[in-house]
């Protein structure tokens, strides 16, 4: 392989620079000072800590968007069902009490 050419590439060319600042962040946790261009003199250890923990960084961020995803997927959930509520008591003549909730039988 030609020397400066990259066989790794990302699959969203748009977040390139962002990996490039996680990697920078990471090496320099890592104490391993000026991370970029040639890497043939760190050891393969290093390189190895530096991916690892850029790709549990990634998980971990991952995991957290899926986390606040499915909070707010209940959340609009939990709004829809009090507004169907407050809908059906107002269209049969009754005045909504929020705090008097209407759990459904179980299927």
């Amino acid at each position: 392989m030609a020397q400066g050419q990259k066989r790794n590439r990302a699959l969203v060319p748009q977040a390139q620079s962002a990996l490039e600042r996680l990697k920078q962040e990471v090496a320099t946790e890592l104490g391993i000072p000026n991370y970029q261009g040639y890497l043939g003199d760190v050891p393969a250890r290093l390189n190895g800590a530096v991916g690892g923990n850029m790709v549990r960084r990634m998980i971990a961020a991952a995991e957290q968007a899926l986390i606040q995803q499915t909070a707010a997927q209940v959340q609009a959930g939990f709004r829809q069902g009090l507004q169907q509520q407050f809908t059906q008591a107002t269209s049969a003549g009754q005045t909504p009490n929020p705090f008097q909730v209407q759990v459904p039988p179980a299927q």
